[in-house]
């Protein structure tokens, strides 16, 4: 039997701390949804397209080495109906710190009332990779910062051609 999961974020950019949790969430499904939430209310710097293609050539070498399948989509609704939508029995979601738990066991409590049989896993971040954000990346960047300890090489390449641009 088939256990997909479907790991959710803006991944703007894809860190090195959502492969960490893609990693971990390898040891719990055959297939994995990394879907890309579309809110009108952000701004994201890489448009959805790009953030696919950067998900897939990063993501994809480290799921198939563990034998995982990797699906990229897109959604703009609550995370519960993307995993029926991709019949995924799990919502994968990382832990860096308490603040991130407290967020993040309302919200899986939330979505166990309205989908009682897709279930929250919490992956916590690996130390090295604990203090990865997008944002901070994002700033960092923005400031012409080196960002290459934060992110996979492709990903580190992007923002920098996004933020050299005359």
């Amino acid at each position: 039997m088939t256990c997909t999961a479907l790991y959710t974020g803006s991944f703007d950019p894809v860190t090195n701390g959502h492969l960490d949790v893609l990693r971990q969430a390898c040891s719990v499904a055959d297939r994995i949804v990394v879907a890309i939430g579309v809110h009108s209310s952000k701004a994201p710097i890489f448009t959805t397209e790009e953030r696919a293609e950067m998900l897939r050539a990063v993501c994809g070498p480290v799921l198939q080495a563990r034998g995982v399948e990797l699906d990229v989509a897109t959604f703009d609704d609550l995370a519960v109906e993307a995993a029926k939508r991709h019949g995924a029995s799990l919502i994968v979601r990382g832990l860096r710190d308490g603040t991130d738990f407290d967020y993040e066991i309302q919200m899986a409590s939330m979505n166990a009332a309205m989908a009682p049989d897709v279930q929250t896993v919490f992956f916590p971040a690996s130390p090295p990779v604990r203090p990865i954000t997008a944002t901070l990346v994002r700033q960092i960047a923005a400031m012409r910062g080196d960002v290459s300890a934060f992110v996979p090489g492709l990903v580190a390449e992007r923002l920098r051609a996004k933020f050299t641009r005359p």
